[in-house]
């Protein structure tokens, strides 16, 4: 059954993407909530092909595609500090010494992004010839950050062990 267009806390996500140059669906999306009760962002997942588990997605090869759209206002330093904390939460301390200089330049280039406003569409695109890319409204920060295992890492913030949300790694997956 081909994914349909979602609309998450008013965020539309599209059926369909492209991600240099190849088509993406989309997998699932949802919400982060802290506490709860308070909308965090809307996330929205696309791959080259749909799939229900979380290990075929972690396994997948090729360009993909990560969507966040902020619902509230953050600071870049809370937005960073939760995703670095999360990537430690599903890697052990050898595999962090590992992406270490990787983590520190995703750092750095969130931490340039200063204020994150209410419905800021931050993109973290995987592309094969050159790594993830952040993308803040339709601006590039800073370079691609280098190694298909890197975006493997990022996406573990959701659909790792331990993911940031329960609920939300099963949106992603498309079961909700």
């Amino acid at each position: 059954m081909p994914a349909q267009a979602l609309d998450v806390a008013g965020i539309n996500f599209a059926d369909s993407t492209s991600v240099a140059g190849s088509e993406l669906k989309l997998n699932g999306a949802g919400l982060r909530t802290r506490f709860a009760v308070v909308k965090v962002y809307a996330i929205g997942l696309y791959l080259p092909q749909k799939t229900a588990a979380a290990d075929a997605v972690l396994a997948s090869t090729g360009a993909r595609r990560v969507q966040i759209t902020t619902l509230r206002d953050l600071t870049a330093e809370q937005l960073t500090d939760a995703l670095i904390e999360a990537l430690e939460a599903n890697h052990s301390t050898a595999e962090m010494s590992k992406l270490a200089p990787r983590v520190a330049q995703l750092r750095s280039i969130m931490l340039s992004i200063g204020k994150v406003a209410e419905k800021t569409s931050i993109r973290l695109d995987y592309l094969p010839a050159s790594g993830t890319r952040v993308i803040v409204g339709n601006e590039q920060k800073g370079s691609d950050i280098a190694g298909e295992d890197f975006f493997v890492a990022v996406l573990k913030i959701w659909l790792g062990n331990k993911p940031v949300q329960a609920d939300l790694k099963d949106q992603l997956l498309g079961k909700t």
